[in-house]
């Protein structure tokens, strides 16, 4: 079982998906960044300085003890009052679109290279056959005909 896992884990397949994996991680902080550190913030300013994230509806009562912002999604988050964060989704929501978006452009444009090159192969003349596979295949087809 330890060899069959070796191989496994030698396979290249194995280590792209690893690969992929990582940059996945990679991309989706930078996604998330400009998600709510550019788009957010220009959306909030055309929409008239509206903060998306602290956007809720407040669930439960607040701690008796609590001593941050009743109008703080993160700090009554933090203080375990139950929440329903509505701009937190749309905030999500926006992330997502984003990378789908960029996941369909880069398979478009593989697609179209894909494409391309095999437009590029089947227009490619073929090689001149060798005289005696001509001949071969003429004694092939007279043999056909006898029949």
């Amino acid at each position: 079982m330890l060899n069959e896992f070796k191989a496994f884990i030698a396979r290249g397949n194995v280590l792209d998906l690893a690969v992929a994996v990582i940059i996945g991680a990679a991309f989706g902080r930078i996604v998330t960044s400009l998600t709510d550190d550019i788009i957010m913030p220009v959306i909030g300013k055309i929409t008239g300085g509206l903060d998306f994230s602290n956007y809720f509806l407040r669930l439960g009562e607040i701690p008796a003890g609590y001593a941050g912002s009743p109008t703080s999604y993160a700090d009554l988050k933090k203080a375990g009052v139950p929440l329903l964060g509505y701009g937190e989704f749309v905030t999500v929501a926006v992330n997502f679109l984003i990378v789908a978006f960029i996941i369909f452009l880069i398979v478009r444009t593989v697609n179209r290279i894909a494409l391309r090159d095999r437009a590029e192969e089947a227009a490619k003349p073929t090689p001149p056959e060798a005289a005696d596979l001509v001949l071969l295949r003429e004694i092939r087809d007279e043999l056909r005909l006898r029949r």
